[in-house]
This record gives C-alpha cells, structure tokens and sequence, in this order.
C-alpha cells in the first residue's frame, strides 16, 4: 500500500482544495418550447414551465 514520504503542508493541501470549494454559476438553456430557462437534461418545470423533456409532456403543470 502506498505511504507518503513527507507530510504534506497546510499551505499545499488548501491549495488543492480551493478549487473544489469554488462557487461556480449554474448553467442553464432554454426550453424548446416555452422558452424559459432550465438546468440541462431535466423536465422544464418551475414557475411558468411547460412540463416537457424531449419533445413529449412527461410532467403534468396547472397554470
């Protein structure tokens, strides 16, 4: 099993670390059909949403 030679600095180790802790804005597209914006890959649902993922109603919405 692998072993460190040296520890590892405080310094090196946040270093590394900082990069997961950032905050990075969501990304978004527009639905086919409505329009309105929605992560990628999900039903476009929320306030105003059509309900649909691919082309096909798969969420039923009530507006």
């Amino acid at each position: 099993m692998a072993v460190p030679k040296k520890r590892m600095s405080r310094s090196r180790t946040r270093r590394r670390k900082a990069e997961a802790m950032k905050i990075r804005p969501v990304r978004t597209v527009a639905c086919d059909r409505c329009g309105i914006p929605k992560l990628p890959h999900r039903a476009c649902t929320g306030p105003g949403g059509c309900g649909t993922y691919r082309e096909r109603t798969v969420v039923e919405t009530y507006s």
